[in-house]
Parts: structure tokens; sequence; C-alpha cells
């Protein structure tokens, strides 16, 4: 006669609720992260996303190392604003034109994977030329100052001494730049005209950035952004680090924290 296994019924209702609280844990953890990563999606597309500086074209504003938010609300919203880029919006919504002497990132017009960002100085219809190294908008040169020449250390170890200029556009917005050298390949420039929908952007480290002075086609430049590229405003640098910083050595996130650059706000 075969023996007959028995069942304690408390045993099995406890082993049994148990399961169904797993499941439910499970459930709840699982909704959690999906909410979670829903707010930071909508976050992300509507409000704020971060970025780093890998370049020195944008000295002496930002560094390399500098993460930074840039803020989506401003110029309205278009599939750049996206993550992945989907084709559901017809250019942009809501859309703000941008302000001449405004920090923005966008993506370079031939390779849409890739985020640029530089100093808004040409709207659409605008005449650009650079002469002498000067900014000529429409005919009318950019007013300049000169500022001390001082010693710059780049982000490879080199030194070397550069002019330093206060530009003021038109609009009265004034922010400095860098110019190394006196006879650089764009210091003197045929004049650009802005096509309609588009602008001209260039970096404030003058001899060493890629920007709308260069064909996209012809010397790997930039040329004319259209608005449909721009992904938002940069608006303020939230942390810093100088080279010195590494993931393996938890230490140096705080030695090589560039503290004066903490909520540093972007002109």
């Amino acid at each position: 006669m075969a023996e007959e296994t028995l069942k304690d019924p408390v045993v099995e209702i406890q082993t049994t609720e148990a399961v169904v609280k797993n499941e439910e844990s499970f459930g709840e953890i699982l909704k959690t992260i999906i909410f979670a990563l829903g707010i930071a999606l909508v976050l992300r597309i509507f409000v704020f996303q971060p970025f780093n500086i890998p370049s020195e074209s944008m000295r002496p504003g930002l560094l390399v190392g500098d993460y930074l938010f840039v803020s989506k609300w401003d110029y309205g919203y278009s599939n750049a604003s996206i993550p992945f880029e989907p084709r559901v919006i017809e250019n942009r919504i809501l859309s703000q034109p941008l302000r001449r002497g405004d920090v923005v990132v966008f993506k370079h017009p031939r390779d849409t994977k890739t985020d640029y960002i530089k100093r808004v100085i040409g709207l659409p219809g605008d005449k650009i030329q650079i002469v002498g190294g000067q900014v000529v908008i429409n005919g009318t040169p950019v007013p300049r100052v000169a500022m001390s020449p001082k010693l710059i250390t780049d982000s490879f170890g080199n030194t070397m001494s550069t002019n330093i200029w206060q530009e003021t556009l038109p609009n009265g917005k004034s922010y400095t730049v860098y110019d190394f050298y006196e006879a650089a390949p764009k210091d003197n420039t045929d004049v650009y005209t802005v096509p309609a929908g588009n602008y001209f952007m260039m970096g404030d480290n003058r001899d060493n950035s890629t920007d709308s002075r260069f064909d996209p086609l012809l010397e790997n430049g930039v040329g004319f952004v259209p608005e449909a590229n721009i992904v938002g405003k940069a608006r303020i640098v939230l942390l810093s680090w100088t080279e010195g910083a590494q993931i393996i050595k938890p230490w140096t996130w705080f030695t090589a924290l560039r503290y004066d650059r903490l909520a540093h706000s972007i002109n």
C-alpha cells in the first residue's frame, strides 16, 4: 500500500500567502521603477537635461569637466528635445526665438547624434562677418574692450598666452572671449547671410572652436544651425571637476572638485 504524504493546511496557507506577498512586492517595485523612469523622462524632455563639457571651445565661460543643466522650455520643443529623436514633431512646438548672446546646446546639422554648445551670434536674416578677429553684425563691428592678457593652461597641460576681449552685442549682452592668435584661419571671413529659420553660432574660445564660421561640407564645421536642432539653453554649472577626478578613486571626487564653480550661473 502506497504511503500517503500528509500536508499541514496551516503551513500550506502560509506558504501561499508568502508567494502572493513576494509577487505583490515585486509588482510594487516594478511599478515604482517605471513611475520613476517616467518622471525622469518627462523632466528630461520638458524641463532640464544634463550635459558635460568635453572641449575647450567655450572657455573662459565653460571649462572641461563642467557638468551643467540645459533648460528645455526657453525655445519650445523639437525632435532634438526627445531622447533618440523620434520624428513626431514638425520643426518646433511652442517655439520662441533664440536671443543673441544665449549659450545653447544644439544637434550638429549633419550629425544629429552629436551635441554642440556655442553662443548665438547671428539671428535669421543677419549678415555676419569676421574682420581682424572682430565680429561684424549687419555692417556694424561688435564693440569689444581689451583686457589684460594672461597665461592659460589647457586641458592637455599646454600653457600659452592669450589676448582677452569683452564683447558687447547689440542687445547689450556682454561676455569674455579668448583670442590666442593674431591671424587665425577664421579671423577674416566673407559675409555669412543667415537663412530664415537658422542661427549663426560661435565659441568663446575663438581660435579653438569649430562653429558656424566653418563649412560643414568643406571644413568639417558646423555651418548654419536650423532651429529644429536646438536642444535648449545652458543655464547653470551644477558641478565641475579637474582632470584629476577618477571614478575608481572616490577621494578625488573632493580633491579635484572646483568648489568655486558649484551652482555657477552661465553668462
